[in-house]
């Protein structure tokens, strides 16, 4: 009878992160995907563009959706980081477009934020808060006050910048007394105190 007892890692994976990367590792489209965000994260731009498009290619070969959606998206991040802004709606149209489809109600709100924070940028003030009326009327749906309140506080913000100084303190005030509500003493002071510095400028 044999007296070595095997170790237990060596039974499955020691590390389950580090088993998923292998695994990836293996599949030329994730692994693209992989290093594009690593690259982002690091600055390099360009490497990442290319990686996420690699990564792009191979979804759309393999009929990956979801992979599209997520390159799509990445690459629109690439494109926002380079002030592209109409390359960078384009991916992000796209990945929406999955998304929707596959009622990912989490990733149409993230890429929403994304495409109005380019509207603004460009300074379409009333498509940004299309969109973002959009995304309050699913937070309260789905009463999500959090979501609310911080979608609101973009809104005021953008009154401001169309010079309705009105709105944006009435904004202010209504996202004041949601802090109230939740016993947000501090919040709810704060943007009080921003609706009263409006109205008295």
């Amino acid at each position: 009878m044999s007296t070595s007892i095997q170790p237990l890692s060596s039974i499955g994976p020691a590390d389950p992160e580090k088993a998923r990367e292998e695994e990836l590792k293996k599949d030329p489209a994730k692994r693209d995907y992989l290093e594009g965000r690593e690259q982002f994260k690091k600055g390099d731009h360009s490497m990442a563009a290319m990686s996420f498009h690699n990564a792009l290619k191979a979804f759309e070969e393999k009929g990956d959706e979801q992979g599209v959606a997520n390159a799509s998206d990445r690459l629109g991040d690439v494109c926002l980081a380079k002030k592209d802004f109409a390359a960078a709606l384009e991916h992000y149209r796209r990945a929406y477009a999955i998304c929707e489809k596959e009622e990912d109600s989490f990733s149409t709100l993230s890429l929403n934020k994304k495409i109005a924070a380019i509207y603004r940028e460009q300074g379409e003030l009333d498509k940004a808060m299309e969109i973002l009326f959009d995304m309050i009327e699913h937070y309260h749906l789905t009463r999500n006050p959090k979501g609310m309140v911080e979608v609101m506080a973009v809104i005021a913000q953008l009154y401001q910048e169309k010079g309705e100084n009105k709105k944006a303190a009435d904004t202010y005030r209504t996202v004041a007394s949601i802090h109230k509500n939740f016993k947000h003493k501090r919040k709810a002071e704060e943007f009080a105190a921003l609706a009263d510095e409006l109205e008295q400028a």
